[in-house]
């Protein structure tokens, strides 16, 4: 498939990010020691991985390894008040933002789930947000979705098995093993690709 511009993807990270801290700060005064949806971390512990993946992601985008993860772990202050905490998760979105604006386009870098570009690791990055928001808002009791712009994005560059004619969100829900769609059942096993196609214009 042709590239997507990464000024799309410098857009989208930063209008996903806001729109998840807004959803989370709403649930900010729930118990956040509660499971966060069908996975075994907490609330707090899936908004530590969230900020954790973030780092990673724009580490990898830097250091460039082939064949291994970057040796950085980042973290949020466990003593941190959850408000303090979506700081947190602002600063690393945007770090992970600059990075994939300043990395150039035929840089590659590693990771299980393929060797990406700048684009599938901002993919990844959105991903992680809308996927793991849902997870927590959920638990705690909050109505919010993943929009259908971003989850459109992600599925095009992550998930080109996706099927079609459904919600963009609803979609990425199944994608990710979270939901169900009519004639699907819930996926048990599930995982993006990251890697590159080359289109006309070698992108992803």
């Amino acid at each position: 498939m042709p590239s997507s511009p990464t000024a799309l993807w410098t857009d989208l990270i930063p209008a996903a990010t806001e729109d998840c801290l807004a959803a989370l700060l709403e649930a900010s005064d729930q118990d956040w020691s509660r499971l966060a949806h069908d996975l075994e971390w907490t609330c707090r512990q899936t908004l530590d991985h969230l900020a954790l993946g973030l780092i990673g992601y724009t580490g990898l985008l830097i250091a460039r390894p082939d064949d291994r993860y970057i040796t950085l772990f980042a973290s949020l202050d466990p003593q941190a008040p959850v408000q303090g905490c979506l700081e947190g998760l602002r600063i690393a979105a945007t770090l992970l933002t600059s990075t994939v604006r300043d990395t150039p386009a035929e840089v590659r870098a590693w990771h299980p789930w393929g060797h990406s570009d700048a684009n599938g690791f901002a993919a990844m990055g959105i991903t992680e947000l809308l996927v793991h928001t849902y997870d927590i808002t959920r638990a705690l009791g909050c109505s919010w979705t993943p929009p259908d712009g971003a989850s459109a994005a992600v599925l095009t560059r992550l998930f080109p098995d996706a099927p079609p004619e459904h919600r963009p969100s609803d979609t990425l829900l199944w994608c990710t093993g979270r939901s169900t769609l009519p004639g699907l059942p819930r996926r048990v096993d599930w995982q993006w690709d990251g890697t590159v196609s080359q289109g006309p214009s070698g992108g992803s």
